[in-house]
């Protein structure tokens, strides 16, 4: 399935600049070395994408839910944000050059949107796991995108 859902028009402000570059690195590092929960306290993983633009190699931690194929569910919610966050425009350029680092492991992933009643029932299964998620659909306007990862055959 396609990246397609638009930017809102208002949201919560996203956190940017060195500071948040600082605390997602370090992040980033602890999740690689630990594994385990992220700041907020939901399991995390640390993402790495291929720049939509730069082609650059990007990392952020990401909260993550389990599919039910045994992947990972991430959604894009930015907090709630009129805007989505970098790392999903990196998915949406080049969705086969994805890394996840989660409990310990690496793996190469391929990511996909999901979309329609597979979306609404993976939103349903990460608010129920994680409220605070609903409350970002009432600061913007867009669909928070959901994303499913799975292991790269072979």
């Amino acid at each position: 399935m396609s990246f397609d859902t638009p930017n809102g028009t208002r949201g919560a402000r996203q956190p940017s600049g060195a500071i948040m570059r600082w605390v997602n690195d370090r992040q980033v590092h602890r999740i690689r070395k630990k594994g385990g929960r992220g700041v907020v306290g939901l399991n995390a993983l640390a993402l790495t994408t291929v720049g939509a633009r730069t082609g650059q190699e990007r990392q952020a931690p990401v909260a993550w839910f389990p599919a039910p194929d045994g992947g990972w569910l991430i959604s894009a919610s930015a907090g709630g944000a009129a805007r989505h966050p970098a790392w999903y425009h990196n998915l949406a350029a080049h969705p086969d050059r994805v890394r996840i680092d989660v409990d310990g492991e690496s793996y190469d992933v391929v990511a996909e949107q999901l979309h329609g009643e597979e979306r609404e029932r993976a939103w349903a299964q990460i608010v129920a796991a994680a409220p605070r998620f609903n409350g970002y659909t009432t600061k913007t306007d867009r669909e928070i995108p959901v994303i499913h990862l799975r292991r790269k055959a072979g």
